[in-house]
């Protein structure tokens, strides 16, 4: 699929992984639609970058909401080739603790924001992108989703982290094969340690710790290393079903 001049959607793209991917998108020609729950900084990153990119204001649990946003880009654009689900949270939380067994609410909090937002995202805009013409090679466009590598190596206190990006690597075969019949190819990345915001608010000796621990390269990752991949996923036409850690060759030890 060709980049320049497509019609792109990023959910949670007003921040972190999801902005530095709408940044590398415009940087290759796409349209991009940026919808966020954080209406406010969409809006200015859509005015950052121009007229080849809106703002919609969108939690991703809410299906009301995300359809409206993709009809909304598909009316702007014309029509959707490519979706990018980058929106999610985090808890950690003990199974049992010293105060008895986890809460029940963050656990499904946190299971519906993450894989269910994501299933949400996927489902819509992927009925938008059916809704195009094929290519010469019969594909309407592609969807990438993120997990995280805590889907295979999760720590104490991720119980609900690692079991929310868990079903969205289960999630990623099974929708590449439903979407098949249609030309829609669909893929996971499963980052590692990335210098998001979440990590910004760390002091910098933790910061620095943490990149020490990937074997190589010694850093934490660049949002724009995964943009960058998110972009060849929507390029190579082969790749298709499948999760791809993106960590330095890291592997998270229990704690």
């Amino acid at each position: 699929m060709k980049l320049e001049g497509a019609s792109c959607l990023v959910a949670g793209g007003a921040s972190g992984l999801g902005a530095a991917t709408v940044r590398e998108l415009v940087s290759r020609g796409a349209h991009v639609a940026v919808v966020d729950l954080d209406a406010d900084k969409a809006e200015a990153l859509a005015e950052e970058l121009g007229g080849a990119t809106i703002a919609f204001k969108a939690d991703v649990t809410n299906e009301d909401e995300v359809q409206t946003a993709v009809e909304s880009a598909v009316e702007a654009f014309g029509g959707l080739r490519f979706g990018v689900s980058c929106a999610g949270i985090g808890w950690a939380e003990r199974t049992v603790g010293k105060n008895g067994p986890a809460q029940l609410q963050p656990f499904e909090t946190v299971i519906r924001v993450n894989l269910i937002g994501t299933f949400n995202v996927l489902r819509l805009t992927a009925a938008a992108i059916a809704a195009g013409e094929p290519d010469e090679e019969g594909e309407r466009g592609a969807v990438v989703m993120t997990a995280s590598i805590a889907a295979f190596d999760g720590q104490i206190g991720q119980a609900a982290y690692s079991a929310s990006k868990g079903g969205i690597v289960g999630l990623t075969l099974p929708a590449a094969r439903d979407l098949s019949r249609v030309g829609i190819r669909v893929c996971t990345i499963a980052p590692g340690i990335f210098d998001t915001p979440l990590l910004a608010a760390l002091p910098e000796p933790s910061r620095q710790a943490l990149g020490e621990s990937i074997p190589f390269p010694p850093r934490l990752g660049r949002p724009e290393e995964y943009a960058r991949l998110a972009c060849h996923i929507a390029e190579n036409g082969m790749l298709n079903g499948e999760t791809i850690r993106l960590d330095g060759a890291l592997r998270m030890a229990p704690k």
